[in-house]
């Protein structure tokens, strides 16, 4: 079982993404805990001030350390009344932290409990990050509005991770970067639609030769989609056949 505690100042963001498919399934099921706090329930004056205008000026609003400081310790105690057993890692969402990948999710999912601490506006107060998060984390190059859209995308990559959330265990097996390669094409019925025809060995029976133009059409995506995967990826003596008769990159490969 894990616990994911993430603090936010938009807690309603959570309702939809916690609350439907996979997750809730896992939550029903006992296999984790999410629970989300409200930052500005942990702050003491009558507007509930979550945030302030920079030192030194400039644009936009930043988070204060205070109501984070004490929202954190709040979880940690009552972590500690319900007998979790590991002190939980703080991770704070933002666009300074390493980047994550499926690595990442990996190493997570190894934890009992971690605590989300989302960003917003132009950022957290710098003590936050220097006295009291763990680990920074990243999910890209690119600007969101703030860490309540990584946190959802961390916490399903690592519970898809937790034994007993996904239904097969093959799925995650096969999963597109669980395996350092991207996914094969996938296919289902119709056989034949607008004459577009699903691959013969798919129809044929022979798992011997699916698997291995699964493995061969894998290959082949990650090559012309995501060369950069090839450098970390386990590679057989047969792979690396596959990969040297590749020939010009088929249409929409």
């Amino acid at each position: 079982m894990m616990r994911f505690d993430v603090l936010t100042i938009f807690p309603e963001m959570f309702r939809g993404p916690f609350d439907l498919s996979v997750l809730k399934r896992a939550v029903d099921a006992g296999l984790l805990t999410i629970r989300i706090h409200d930052i500005r329930d942990f702050t003491h004056d009558r507007h509930h001030t979550a945030d302030d205008a920079p030192f030194g000026g400039g644009a936009g609003m930043v988070l204060k350390a205070p109501p984070i400081f004490e929202a954190v310790a709040h979880v940690r105690g009552e972590a500690r009344r319900e007998g979790w057993p590991e002190e939980p890692d703080v991770i704070a969402l933002t666009p300074v932290g390493r980047r994550f990948d499926q690595r990442v999710a990996e190493e997570l999912a190894t934890h009992d409990h971690l605590i989300l601490i989302c960003g917003h506006y132009e950022g957290v107060d710098e003590r936050v990050h220097e006295h009291l998060a763990t680990d920074e984390i990243s999910i890209g190059d690119y600007v969101v509005t703030g860490g309540e859209l990584p946190a959802m995308v961390l916490v399903d990559a690592v519970s898809r991770l937790i034994p007993g959330v996904l239904g097969a265990s093959e799925s995650l097996a096969e999963e597109s970067i669980s395996s350092g390669l991207l996914e094969y094409p996938q296919y289902t019925r119709p056989a034949e639609y607008r004459g577009w025809s699903v691959p013969d060995v798919l129809l044929s029976g022979d798992h011997q030769a699916i698997a291995r133009w699964r493995r061969a059409r894998s290959l082949e995506r990650t090559y012309w989609r995501r060369p950069d995967l090839l450098t970390r990826a386990r590679l057989t003596h047969r792979d690396a056949e596959s990969l040297d008769s590749l020939v010009p990159r088929p249409k929409n490969c």
